[in-house]
C-alpha cells in the first residue's frame, strides 16, 4: 500500500506550528474527558472531580512520558547532557514512563478526595485507550516507529524507512492497544467488578497486546534485540504490567468471594 504522506504540521501560522502529534494527545484528552463524563453518573462522580483528574493525569503522562523515554531509551544522551530531558521538541515518549507518571498522579488525587486508589483507577482504565489511539495514529503519521520488513499486501513503504515495504505497526498497535482495549474495557466495566478488576484487565490487555506487536515493530535502534533476536526492551517493560495485570484480577475476585 501506499504511505500517505502526511504534513506532521497541521497548522502553521507564522513563527507558530501546530502539530499532529501535538493535537493527537489533545484529542485523547478531549476524548478521555467525554467519556469520564458519561461514566461520571454510573460511578458517583461530579463532573469537576472528573476534570481535576484529567488535568493530574495529563501533566503525569507528559511528565512521565518524557522522563521514563530519557530513562529507558535514551539514557546515554542524557547522562551526557541532561538538558536533554527538557527537549521535548525533539520527540521522544514512553508509554511505560507515562503510565507511572499516571499512577503517581492517581496517589496524589486519591489523597486529596479521599477516594480509595483503585476505585480511581478502575474509573478511568477504559478510558485510556483512547489516548493510546490518537497517540499511535500520531506516529503513523510522522512516519516512526515502523515495522519489520514485509511482503504482506498491507505493508507500506515509510520515508525514514528505507527503500523496501514494512509492517506499518502503528496502525497495529492502535487497533490493538487502543480500539480494542477500549471496546474489552468498556464492555467489561459495564457491570459493577470486584475493585481492581477493571485495573488489573487494563494492565494485563495492553501488555499483551504490546508484546504481541513488538515482535513485528522494529526495535529502538540504540537498544536493538536485547535477548534471542526477538526480545525487546517494549516486551521486557511490559512483562511486569502483565503479570501484575493477572495478579490485580486474582486477588480482586478472591477478596470478592
Amino acid at each position: 500500500m501506499i504511505y500517505p504522506t502526511i504534513d506532521p504540521v497541521a497548522v502553521s501560522l507564522g513563527p507558530l506550528q501546530i502539530h499532529w502529534y501535538g493535537l493527537m494527545y489533545l484529542f485523547g484528552f478531549v476524548g478521555a474527558w467525554w467519556l469520564g463524563r458519561v461514566r461520571a453518573a454510573r460511578y458517583d462522580w461530579t463532573a469537576e472531580q472528573v476534570e481535576d483528574l484529567l488535568f493530574y493525569g495529563a501533566i503525569g503522562v507528559i511528565v512521565g512520558g518524557r522522563v521514563g523515554y530519557a530513562l529507558f531509551y535514551d539514557f546515554p544522551s542524557l547522562v551526557e547532557n541532561p538538558l536533554n530531558l527538557f527537549k521535548v521538541w525533539q520527540g521522544g515518549m514512553s508509554f511505560h514512563g507515562g503510565l507511572i507518571g499516571v499512577l503517581l498522579a492517581f496517589g496524589f488525587f486519591a489523597r486529596k478526595t479521599g477516594k480509595s486508589y483503585f476505585h480511581i483507577s478502575d474509573f478511568i482504565a477504559p478510558m485510556v485507550p483512547i489516548g493510546l489511539f490518537f497517540g499511535r495514529i500520531g506516529n503513523f503519521i510522522n512516519g516512526e516507529l515502523w515495522g519489520k520488513v514485509s511482503d504482506v499486501p498491507w505493508a507500506m513503504v515509510f520515508p525514514t524507512g528505507g527503500p523496501l515495504a514494512r509492517h506499518p505497526s502503528q496502525l497495529y498497535e492502535a487497533a490493538l492497544e487502543g480500539a480494542l482495549l477500549f471496546l474489552i474495557l468498556w464492555w467489561f466495566s459495564a457491570k459493577p467488578k470486584p475493585v481492581g478488576a477493571v485495573s488489573g484487565l487494563f494492565l494485563l490487555g495492553y501488555g499483551v497486546f504490546r508484546s504481541l506487536v513488538e515482535l513485528v515493530r522494529v526495535p529502538d535502534q540504540q537498544y536493538g534485540y536485547l535477548f534471542f533476536e526477538w526480545l525487546t526492551m517494549g516486551q521486557i517493560l511490559s512483562l511486569p504490567m502483565i503479570l501484575m495485570g493477572l495478579f490485580f484480577i486474582a486477588r480482586a475476585y478472591r477478596r470478592a468471594n
